[in-house]
């Protein structure tokens, strides 16, 4: 996720709410940092305020139409007008909501914008005897529940995602966490340690040498 907002304290509060949710988020403060970020990186929804500073959010709105690519947009105003709504959407915006909102709502579309970035899945995420319901959060192995982190449940579900193909630990760094994150870190490979204790034996992820883990 990118979360474009010149608002500091609601940016930062936007970007913790969904990383609860287990999304991995990068922050930028105006338009121009926004579209630095999204000229290296790819997002699968960004949240954008309409007024930005230095570069405006419609500006913004059109570049990343322009691009070509997946990338959903949820357009956040202060203006509550119907023409406005209209004229968001028109722009090219996939959603539009108005402030003041609730977080819950902000996150319950982001999660339906993430959906319609990518490919459709089935409801439930299912490979190898493990059971992956991202709506509940929830992770069984042979019916057994099994509780996960944050981080280990999005490492989980990206895994079963790929559909038996190899997951590099550069695409796991990406996708489950954020741009802050030191990419000489060992943190996904300790997350994958943790996850083979957690789902038990036999063993399910596979370590492939040199490029990364699959689930077979």
């Amino acid at each position: 996720m990118l979360v474009v907002e010149d608002e500091d304290v609601l940016a930062d509060a936007i970007a913790e709410w969904l990383r609860r949710e287990a999304f991995a988020v990068d922050v930028a403060y105006d338009g121009d940092a926004a579209l630095e970020r999204l000229g290296v990186n790819e997002y699968a929804v960004v949240v954008l305020d309409r007024d930005l500073p230095v570069v405006h959010g419609d500006e913004v709105c059109r570049a990343i139409v322009d691009s070509g690519g997946d990338t959903r947009v949820l357009m956040l105003t202060a203006a509550a007008a119907v023409r406005d709504r209209v004229a968001g959407l028109a722009l090219g915006a996939d959603d539009y909501l108005v402030k003041p909102f609730a977080f819950v709502e902000l996150a319950a579309r982001v999660h339906a914008l993430t959906r319609r970035a990518r490919p459709a899945a089935p409801p439930t995420l299912r490979r190898a005897g493990i059971a992956v319901d991202p709506g509940r959060r929830e992770v069984h192995r042979d019916g057994r529940y099994v509780p996960l982190s944050r981080k280990e449940f999005a490492v989980l579900a990206e895994l079963l995602r790929a559909d038996g193909a190899v997951v590099s630990a550069e695409e796991l760094l990406e996708r489950a966490w954020d741009e802050h994150i030191d990419p000489f870190t060992n943190v996904v490979r300790v997350t994958v340690m943790k996850l083979r204790r957690k789902l038990g034996d036999p063993p399910v992820i596979e370590t492939v040498p040199g490029a990364g883990y699959a689930i077979r």
